[in-house]
């Protein structure tokens, strides 16, 4: 079963989150603790799984953003001419 990238990136930042909170509230050292060291594990799972996920686009740097995408402009200088 293939499971998509993004449910391992809303899992580690629920994580993560929630140690922040826990640190606001002084819980205990060692629940801290633990959950940080699950937390690292579950950060290097994530990058492993996004990096190795089969996604590809059509899209270049010339494209821009994806959100405000741009066409690509064709700009000629005066006398130009390539080697």
């Amino acid at each position: 079963m293939k499971t998509s990238p993004f449910l391992y990136i809303t899992i580690t930042t629920l994580l993560l989150v929630t140690i922040t909170i826990m640190c606001a509230m002084d819980f205990p050292f060692n629940w801290v603790f633990y959950l940080t060291v699950i937390g690292q594990i579950l950060v290097v799972v994530m990058v492993y799984k996004v990096l190795t996920d089969n996604y590809s686009t059509d899209k270049t740097f010339e494209h821009f953003y994806e959100d405000h995408p741009i066409e690509p402009l064709d700009i000629k200088a005066e006398n130009e001419e390539f080697r």
